[in-house]
């Protein structure tokens, strides 16, 4: 079982943060995750990636902010977030990278 390129697109990068920590107490997982990816890709993607049985997907998507560069009017991307939470006994370390 090796991972396809296209588990590499789906799954962007971890997200890192107080929530994100908060959450894998609890056994849940948080990455970025491209915007067009649905719930079974970014199962099926965890799953192949780190070798981990994924017990339920939830996501989120987090619209661009409108803000301000040099003067001009800019906006950032949409993000969606998914938070991948894992079975019992299972972990993922997102601080080694991918």
């Amino acid at each position: 079982m090796s991972a396809k390129p296209e588990h590499y697109d789906v799954i962007r990068q971890p997200v890192i943060t107080e929530k994100a920590t908060m959450a894998s107490e609890a056994g849940a997982v948080v990455f970025e995750v491209a915007i067009d990816a649905n719930k079974p890709q970014i199962k099926e993607a965890v799953e192949e990636l780190f070798g981990v049985k994924v017990k339920a997907v939830n996501t989120t998507i987090t619209k661009g902010k409108t803000k301000r560069f040099r003067g001009q009017a800019g906006r950032r991307k949409d993000v969606k977030k998914a938070y991948v939470t894992l079975e019992e006994g299972n972990t993922i370390d997102v601080t080694t990278g991918l």
